[in-house]
């Protein structure tokens, strides 16, 4: 089966990772990025870039799968908005998992969503639309993660937890078992979390502790 052509939104950091999982999977072939129109002609790891956001919607005409490579640190706006755009458009938007992850076939992951390498997501699990599963996560079973989430590098989630949309699970964060995390709350890195937080705060530390509200 050839691959399914594929276009980029964000030649950042978070994208050069990306490449590398697209290049060592089998279904698709990167047919450009998207990125500020003063970038337009440069290249990222030998991508070029054909066009700024201004172009989606001529771009979304051609029938190629999109996905969003732009990352999430201290806000998701950009990627919520990309994604609502895309949405609106009807575009192609696949679930992109590393052929170095370890995913359940009885999870299910929404459109969108990049599992990156060395992940695991286990049986029973949900992962909303429009996520970042990065290096090393593991989402045990019976989990539920929110849409436009980010669950950073070796961050854990442990079994029956909810984590609301809007997310962002800092690298090497423990979250326990049976835990519900609110919508739009941070969890900061190596932050080991035993009970619920509410929504849009921020939260750090060993136990975890509010630190002030988004």
């Amino acid at each position: 089966m050839p691959k399914q052509k594929i276009i980029l939104i964000g030649g950042g950091g978070h994208c050069i990772s990306v490449i590398d999982i697209i290049e060592a999977g089998k279904m698709y072939s990167i047919d450009g990025i998207i990125d500020v129109k003063e970038k337009i002609g440069q290249k990222v790891s030998g991508y070029k870039i054909i066009g700024s956001d201004a172009d989606i919607p001529k771009l979304a005409k051609s029938g190629r799968f999109f996905l969003i490579t732009v990352g999430h640190i201290k806000s998701n706006a950009v990627r919520v908005n990309l994604f609502t755009i895309l949405k609106n458009l009807n575009v192609k938007m696949p679930v992109v998992i590393s052929p170095f992850a370890a995913v359940s076939k009885h999870a299910r992951i929404g459109a969108g969503t990049v599992v990156m390498h060395h992940s695991t997501i286990n049986n029973s699990a949900v992962i909303g639309e429009n996520c970042i599963i990065n290096t090393g996560a593991i989402i045990e079973h019976n989990t539920l993660i929110g849409n436009h989430c980010h669950i950073s590098t070796a961050a854990v989630i442990n079994g029956d937890c909810v984590i609301g949309d809007n997310c962002f699970i800092g690298s090497n964060a423990v979250v326990s078992n049976n835990v519900t995390i609110g919508s739009g709350t941070l969890v900061g890195a190596g932050t080991v979390v035993i009970r619920n937080a509410e929504v849009n705060m921020i939260i750090a530390g060993n136990p975890a502790k509010f630190i002030c509200k988004r």
